[in-house]
Formats: structure tokens, C-alpha cells, sequence
């Protein structure tokens, strides 16, 4: 395979693109840049570890992260590195060459979790569990190895709602899969740049960088998996009621714990009149809804007032309701410092 160009800002030059590949090319930037500047998820001076799997969503992750590191106002590095785990017939050439046409520093690791698995989980059942397990203990590893500061996963908008999903209907607790997370062993911080990005973009994505796709003979074979289920649910969804999705998924940045019912996170128990305070008595009140909730702002790909990475220094709003600062005023203030 052929690349016009190592600059990653450009994305093709032997043709021109068209305005939906315009919009779509701005769209993804602007989005990945907004989830980065939300959660705080790159500063000045990280190494990023952008794990490197050879699906759609990695090559995605990876091609974007080279894009705001080439416009942000700090500097901070990338590794790529994938995991081999020895699966019959994969392509072991492919993403070396890849990386080293691109200019992407990279390592692989070579560790034969396929046996394990294919050894441990009986035949026809699902090897995702066991699987993920054995790869995060080892790119952790890795990752300290490499001396990265933040590892960087290609989970997307769609995994996330899945994922809430599946813990919901399955696990019995509200549980997601959050842009920014602190490892159980507190040794590393795992951040989700496409946290904002819907699949069918990625997938448009991929087929315009023309990325050398290798798909995954493991998992991504196995049928009847929950979380497929989940998602053609949610997809059936998304064709009666366009927007509900979206709305869901705006549902896990508004959390009102005072309207739950977990005691940990809000004390009903010390709960006392206080006659001073007055915000508005609904317990007894039908609640209304917008027909068609707006969760995070229009996927429509125009322009956006909120550049996190390149744009003016203004101040935004967050999913959260919180003020946010884009990259580059976060960029200068810590030269300042």
C-alpha cells in the first residue's frame, strides 16, 4: 500500500475531497478533540500508547491523535504498539510496514494469549472475557515498559452505550465504559479519544484513508455474543425512534444521584427539612421531555464554534455542564507556568 503523504493533516492528495469527506474529516476532528479538552485527556509532555489492534476504530484513533499532535500547542508523543497474540494466519507484516510508511514509532509485542484461550474456554463459548483479561495485564506491562503516561483505547460512542447496556440488562448495575479511567492498580491512565464518535463514522473514515483493515479471526467471528445483541437493539432503535440513542447516551453525562437510589452516592439517610432551601418541589410532578433531545450537539459535521485543539481561546460547555477550556489556551497557560 501506497501513502500521498506522511502528514497526517493531509488526508488525500490525489484527489479532492468531496464536502461529505470534508464534513466527515471535520467532524471527527472536532469531536475527538472536544472528549480530549472534557476529560483532560492528553497534557504537555505525555507519551501516548495508542494500542493498535488493525481494526477500523485503532487506525482511527491513531490517524486522529497524529492530527491534534501536529496542532496542538504542547508536545507530546505517540507509540503505537500492538499485541500479537498468535492467531493462525495473521498478517504479522502488515502493521509494521504500515507504521514505518507512516512514521509512527511502534513496538510489538509478540505473546501467544490464543493458545490460552482456544485452551481454557470450551468450544462455543465466548472467549471475549478471558481474552481482554490476558491483553490488559499485558499492555499495561507494556505500557510501563515504554514508559507511556496515558494508554489510549479506540472504544467509541456505540461501545460505551453498549456497554451501559449490558451492564444494565445483564449485570444489574449502571455501569459504563467512561472516556477516562484510572487502572485498578492506579499505575495508569487509560483514556478514550473517540468517546463522542459514532461507529458509522470510523467506518466511513477507514474507507477513505483506504486503511489496511485486518480483522480479528478470534472474536470477532463468534456469533450470539450479548453485546451484538445489545447492539442490534440498539440499532432497531435508532430506525423507530432516530435520536433515542443519542439521548441515552447524553443520559450518562447528566446523573442526578439524588433521584437514584444507591446510598453511596447520595445520604438519604441524614436527608432533613430545611425550609430555607427552595429549588423546586417535583415529587409529585409528570416529567416532560423534549421530542427529540439534543445529547451533545448536531452530528450534521459544519463548522463548530468549539475547535479544542486549534480554535480561539474560548471558553465552552460541556456535556457535564461544566466550562471547558480548548487544548490550546490549556497549551498556553502551562508554557505560562
Amino acid at each position: 500500500m501506497t501513502h500521498a503523504s506522511n502528514d497526517p493533516s493531509v488526508i488525500r492528495s490525489d484527489r479532492k475531497l468531496s464536502v461529505n469527506e470534508n464534513k466527515l474529516v471535520k467532524r471527527l476532528v472536532r469531536e475527538s478533540g472536544r472528549a480530549i479538552s472534557d476529560f483532560n485527556m492528553i497534557e504537555a509532555g505525555d507519551k501516548v500508547m495508542v494500542c493498535l489492534s488493525g481494526g477500523k476504530d485503532s487506525y482511527g484513533l491513531l490517524d486522529l491523535l497524529r492530527i491534534h499532535q501536529s496542532r496542538a500547542p504542547f508536545h507530546f508523543d505517540i507509540v503505537a504498539v500492538n499485541l500479537d497474540q498468535k492467531q493462525p494466519g495473521f498478517p504479522e507484516h502488515v502493521l509494521p510496514e504500515y507504521l514505518e510508511s507512516i512514521g509512527v514509532p511502534y513496538h510489538i509485542e509478540n505473546q501467544d494469549t490464543y493458545s490460552v484461550v482456544t485452551r481454557v474456554i470450551p468450544e462455543g463459548k465466548t472467549m471475549c472475557s478471558l481474552c481482554s483479561r490476558l491483553r490488559r495485564g499485558i499492555l499495561y506491562r507494556v505500557a510501563t515498559e515504554l514508559g507511556a503516561t496515558k494508554v489510549a483505547l479506540g472504544h467509541h460512542r456505540d461501545d460505551i452505550l453498549a456497554t451501559f447496556f449490558l451492564n444494565l440488562f445483564y449485570g444489574g448495575r449502571m455501569k459504563g465504559m467512561p472516556p477516562k479511567l484510572k487502572s485498578s492498580d492506579g499505575k495508569h491512565i487509560v483514556i478514550r479519544p473517540l468517546a463522542y464518535l459514532p461507529e458509522k463514522d470510523l467506518i466511513a473514515y477507514a474507507k477513505l484513508k483506504e486503511f489496511p483493515i485486518i480483522p480479528c479471526s478470534l472474536c470477532g467471528s463468534q456469533e450470539n455474543l450479548k453485546r451484538q445483541e445489545i447492539n442490534r437493539m440498539i440499532g432497531e432503535w435508532e430506525r423507530k425512534f432516530p435520536g433515542r440513542a443519542m439521548s441515552v447516551f447524553g443520559a450518562l453525562t447528566r446523573v442526578v444521584p439524588s433521584h437514584l437510589m444507591d446510598p453511596s452516592l447520595f445520604d438519604f439517610t441524614n436527608l432533613e427539612v430545611d425550609p430555607t432551601s427552595f429549588e423546586g418541589d417535583m415529587a409529585f410532578d409528570e416529567e416532560t421531555f423534549p421530542d427529540l433531545p439534543d445529547a451533545l450537539g448536531s452530528d450534521d459535521g459544519g463548522d463548530s464554534n468549539h475547535e479544542p485543539v486549534t480554535g480561539q481561546a474560548r471558553a465552552e460547555t460541556s456535556p457535564t455542564g461544566q466550562k471547558i477550556i480548548p487544548l490550546s489556551v490549556v497549551g498556553n497557560l502551562q508554557k505560562l507556568g
